[in-house]
């Protein structure tokens, strides 16, 4: 029998203190945002939620929602901007999740950017 091991990053999964402060709707949606299917998602709308969660209007979480719903692989495609976002789809919110994704850089955690 083995024991039992900890995760050697269980740290990088535990909310900070800012995201435990949140509205309970705020910290349901970051929670979304950062378990998206895919790594690559997770980075890049987990980690535009997280630098914004705090500050979007009720509109903006509303808008925040409908992208939540939207499926993993087209996200990933249209933020990476391998292919473009349909305007069926299009709103405020993605063209500014898009946008700032395309930024070089964008989704890398600050620890992996040293």
């Amino acid at each position: 029998m083995h024991p039992y091991m900890a995760a050697p990053h269980a740290e990088a999964d535990m909310p900070d203190e800012t995201e435990t402060e949140l509205p309970p709707r705020r910290r349901r949606l970051l929670f979304r945002a950062w378990h998206r299917g895919t790594k690559e998602a997770d980075l890049m709308i987990g980690g535009f939620v997280k630098r914004h969660i705090a500050t979007f209007t009720e509109r903006e979480l509303d808008e925040l929602e409908a992208v939540l719903e939207l499926p993993d692989v087209d996200l990933a495609d249209w933020l990476s901007g391998r292919r473009a976002i349909p305007a069926h789809v299009t709103t405020p919110m993605l063209e500014r999740m898009a946008l700032e994704c395309a930024t070089p850089g964008a989704g890398v955690p600050p620890e992996a950017k040293a």
